[in-house]
């Protein structure tokens, strides 16, 4: 089953690339779980002076309880590789309980 993934950008517009790169790395995750229904994306740049204000949430909807990630760093790539990780072991240990 294909995951729908809706994104919003806030604050910046998201690239053809970065989109990209988020689209191959969330469909990695259906080689660890196979019932993924969707994903909401929120990617915001925050108005912060510090480096890392790149924020990325990623809510997964699964069967049950939604799972969520959210990871703050320099770049949307590092913080959609956080996110993505982060949810890969909520997904192994959901899959261990099942």
């Amino acid at each position: 089953m294909k995951m729908k993934i809706k994104v919003q950008a806030v604050n910046f517009n998201a690239q053809d690339a970065l989109l990209e790169f988020l689209n191959k790395k969330l469909s990695k995750l259906n080689q660890f779980y196979d019932r993924i229904v969707g994903a909401n994306v929120y990617m915001k740049l925050e108005n912060a002076t510090d480096k890392e204000n790149k924020t990325v949430e990623i809510i997964l909807e699964v069967p049950g309880d939604d799972l969520v990630a959210k990871k703050t760093s320099a770049s949307f790539e590092e913080s959609i590789d956080l996110a993505c990780d982060a949810l890969k072991k909520m997904i192994i240990k959901k899959k261990e309980k099942v």
